[in-house]
């Protein structure tokens, strides 16, 4: 047996639907009203809120209404029937408007008449016990139409409104609060990848410096080269944070880890069916970095077919989602960089030579690590300081001896390689200084191949006192008497073993 609802719970049931489908005020509001014209036969409804700044109350949506009748219709607190209600928090019902004289006709859209009477009702909008508004109706009055039921319906309806209105808040303040924090966030990536933040002094980076102002500006492409830990993704992240795009999306594709059948759909999108598992439409990188940038990093890796497909997207500004016929649009800056000899690949037909000259507008080439060896102890200095931040430890400095190996090892693994082992040498450390046994594996074996025979144990021992002497000779700022102290020896024994080692005291203040 199929029960039949009463047109209240359909009208409750269909506000509360509404609500459910969408999150925007004012959609919801109308939804309201339409559906209070559908279920009681309403002839006119106004949904009117206070502007607590103005002490006015305005209509925010109305039912029945011209647009010329809602501007008119605005009320101070207190003034006419909508305004009393939204003073006292008190309903009102009119059984007949003609006959009452609270009701003043603002919006001049009724045609009272005696054969025909209108009631009118009106219904306080609160929010945690605050009037924030009123729901207004217009009712053609019949004969046995029952006011207590309908306004106790209007109530009901009118606390489902002041709901509405405080999850748009919510969702509002939510909105604005996440806007605000991408903004911090960009401002902050702005900073961080400011050139003047990069670290580096040798000739050799000063030249890649000038080189990305000059071309950051553009819309050129940018083909970034260099071995691996160079930092080519920092140059990349430079170019778009000094750039005009700067406050738009800035995507990332590391075109090595993903296979080749997934690469395709990430960076082009695929359309819903269009291949085993594209259970919906999915945007690839280039429409999500619209208007922004987009850096390829190691294009080298490119299969041929998408090669192709690039080749497209930078030459006509164009591509289309897998198994979609819609052509888009693609308005990107394309930064791509690669490690590997491209134009030995173009010989050995791994790489098109016509998409190697449309990456090629402004090749940057990025020094290798052993070739700016003026910058390594800058950079050491650098993740010094941020991995001991990160991990809450104390350290100052690197030991002589932990300097002359950093220094005189040939970094296969570039600025990559020296952050991984100065971030080994912080975990490590127990002190306030990294020593050289603080250090990996790799630059230990380093030092000792560069030694001509191997050190006796006289020597490890002398090696060991220099490295403490000249530490506390740091610490002290030259100071012999202090740093003898801190010692534990005599300030004439310490005098002795300065002399012996040819430590000069004045250099360390």
């Amino acid at each position: 047996m199929k029960l039949k609802l009463s047109k209240e719970v359909q009208l409750l049931s269909g506000i509360a639907k509404s609500f459910a489908e969408q999150l925007a005020l004012e959609p919801t509001l109308i939804a309201i009203l339409n559906l209070l014209d559908i279920h009681l036969n309403l002839k006119r409804g106004t949904i009117t809120l206070l502007n607590p700044e103005t002490e006015t109350i305005y209509i925010k949506v109305a039912h029945g209404l011209s647009k010329k009748s809602m501007e008119r219709g605005i009320y101070k607190i207190g003034e006419g029937v909508t305004g009393k209600v939204v003073q006292t928090g008190q309903e009102v019902v009119i059984p007949d408007i003609s006959k009452d004289a609270r009701f003043l006709h603002k919006t001049r859209s009724r045609k009272v008449t005696a054969e025909q009477k209108t009631s009118f009702y009106c219904v306080p909008v609160k929010l945690e016990n605050i009037t924030i508004g009123a729901l207004s109706v217009d009712k053609i009055t019949t004969k046995g139409d029952d006011f207590e039921t309908s306004l106790s319906l209007l109530n009901v309806i009118a606390t489902m409104i002041a709901q509405a209105s405080k999850l748009n808040k919510l969702v509002e303040f939510n909105r604005r609060e996440l806007s605000e924090e991408n903004l911090r966030l960009r401002e902050e990536l702005k900073k961080q990848f400011n050139i003047d933040n990069m670290v580096g002094t040798s000739n050799a980076m000063k030249g890649v410096y000038r080189l990305v102002e000059q071309v950051a500006e553009s819309n050129a492409t940018v083909l970034i080269r260099g071995e691996s830990g160079t930092g080519k993704d920092l140059v990349a992240h430079a170019i778009h944070y000094n750039s005009t795009r700067a406050s738009k999306p800035f995507i990332k594709v590391n075109c090595t880890a993903l296979p080749e059948s997934l690469l395709e759909s990430e960076l082009f999108g695929h359309e819903k069916g269009s291949f085993t598992g594209a259970t919906a439409r999915k945007l690839g990188r280039f429409e999500r970095a619209s208007s922004g940038t987009i850096f390829l990093d190691e294009i080298g890796d490119f299969s041929t077919t998408l090669q192709v497909k690039l080749l497209r997207v930078i030459q006509f500004k164009e591509f289309e989602r897998i198994g979609g016929n819609e052509t888009i649009k693609a308005n990107v800056r394309i930064v791509v960089a690669t490690n590997k000899n491209l134009e030995e690949q173009i010989k050995e037909g791994l790489f098109r030579e016509d998409l190697y000259y449309r990456i090629n507008v402004f090749p940057i080439f990025l020094p290798r690590l052993r070739e700016r060896k003026d910058d390594i102890m800058l950079l050491a200095d650098y993740f010094l300081e941020k991995i001991s931040n990160e991990n809450n430890k104390y350290i100052t400095r690197l030991s002589t001896p932990a300097i002359e190996m950093l220094t005189s090892y040939h970094w296969p693994g570039n600025v990559r390689e020296l952050e991984n082992c100065i971030e080994r040498a912080v975990l490590l450390c127990n002190e306030d200084v990294i020593r050289s046994e603080h250090l990996p594996p790799s630059l230990q074996i380093a030092k000792k191949n560069d030694a001509k025979a191997k050190r006796t144990l006289s020597e490890i021992i002398e090696n060991k006192e220099r490295e403490l002497i000249i530490d506390s000779l740091k610490k002290c700022n030259g100071r012999q008497r202090n740093a003898a102290i801190e010692l534990g020896i005599t300030e004439r024994m310490l005098g002795y073993k300065i002399k012996k080692y040819g430590i000069l005291p004045k250099l360390l203040s």
